[in-house]
This record gives C-alpha cells, sequence and structure tokens, in this order.
C-alpha cells in the first residue's frame, strides 16, 4: 500500500501506482495522459466551433449587406428610368420653344390687319398653335406665363427693374418671354422685368 496522507487521495491522480507493476504504472498514466489529450482536443473543438460560428455571423453580415446593396441600386435604377421616361423629351421640348414663341409672334402681328388673306393666315397659324398648345399639354408641358405675379427666381429670369409706383416692389411687371416646366422642372425661366 502507498502512504498517503488523508484528504490528499484525489488531489494526484496518479498517488495509487506505487504499488502497482511498472506495465500497470504506464497504463494508469497513459489513461492520465489520454483525459488530458480529449481535453486538449475539446479545447480545440470549442476554439473551431467559435471560430466558424463567428465567420458564420460574418457571412451573415455581408449577406445582408449585399441584399441591401441590390435594393438600393434597384431604386436607384428604377427612379432613373422613370426620370428617363419623364424627361426624356427635355431636349426636344426645348427645341420646340422656339417654334411656339414664333407662332405667337405671327399671330400678334397679324391680329391688327383687315386683309383677307392675312386673316386666313391668322386662323391658320392659330390652330397650328392650339395644336402646339394640346401636344404640350399631352406631355406635362406647361407656360409660365407670371404677370403680375411676385418674381420667383425659380422660375424666373429678370431681365431688368423698373420703377412702378402702382405695384407692390418684386412683382413681375412684363413678361418678355414665356417660361415653360416639364413635370415640374423648369426648362426655360420666363424672361421678366420686375419692379423694385
Amino acid at each position: 500500500m502507498s502512504t498517503q496522507t488523508p484528504g490528499n487521495e484525489n488531489d494526484n491522480p496518479y498517488a495509487d501506482t506505487a504499488g502497482l507493476e511498472p506495465d500497470q504504472q504506464e497504463d494508469f498514466e497513459g489513461a492520465g495522459d489520454a483525459q488530458s489529450n480529449e481535453e486538449t482536443g475539446l479545447e480545440q473543438l470549442l476554439a473551431k466551433l467559435t471560430e466558424a460560428e463567428q465567420d458564420a455571423q460574418r457571412a451573415k453580415e455581408d449577406l445582408l449587406r449585399v441584399q441591401a446593396e441590390m435594393q438600393n441600386l434597384r431604386r436607384r435604377t428604377t427612379q432613373d428610368i422613370e426620370k428617363a421616361h419623364k424627361y426624356g423629351q427635355e431636349k426636344f421640348s426645348t427645341e420646340l420653344l422656339g417654334v411656339m414663341d414664333n407662332l405667337e409672334r405671327s399671330l400678334a402681328v397679324a391680329s391688327d390687319s383687315e386683309d383677307e388673306v392675312v386673316k386666313a393666315i391668322h386662323e391658320g397659324v392659330d390652330l397650328t398653335l392650339k395644336g402646339f398648345v394640346d401636344c404640350f399639354a399631352k406631355f406635362n408641358i406647361e407656360a409660365v406665363d407670371p404677370l403680375g405675379q411676385p418674381f420667383d427666381p425659380l422660375l424666373h429670369q429678370a431681365i431688368t427693374l423698373q420703377e412702378n409706383p402702382e405695384v407692390e416692389p418684386n412683382t413681375v411687371i412684363a413678361v418678355m418671354q414665356k417660361g415653360y416646366i416639364l413635370h415640374g422642372r423648369v426648362i426655360r425661366p420666363a424672361m421678366v422685368i420686375v419692379s423694385k
């Protein structure tokens, strides 16, 4: 029997090996090594599990980020397509504004004439102008004719300021050229004279 002090039996796992044969002692000590190897293997497995959980969490965060980016890209693309549909004809519309101005000037000149031929031309130009107005309305192109309204720098371009005691300051007193907006966006500001 081995000599042990009471209470220390469980402190040393190899304490009972003194009375064993050398082969038995090795087996007993090998069992302790196996237990130590199991603990080391368990720690390694736990470390690998923790690492795998962290990798899975990172992959999940990356996936959520990519999904959010794709959703934002879809939304931006949809907005770009809507803008292209709305404002795609902006350049063409701007080119037509000159034609509209010329038709209106023709009507203004021909309206004072008493000549029957000029009156017939006036009616034809008037019908053409109405066709243009209807076409503009169909494509959401609106005229800005701000006579008597307060000056708005977003819609109007002031050519000059004039003294006029009959109206409030900053009021449009003359429109030199009408402005136009397309779906709420200014494609040409109105050229105006403003009171000071």
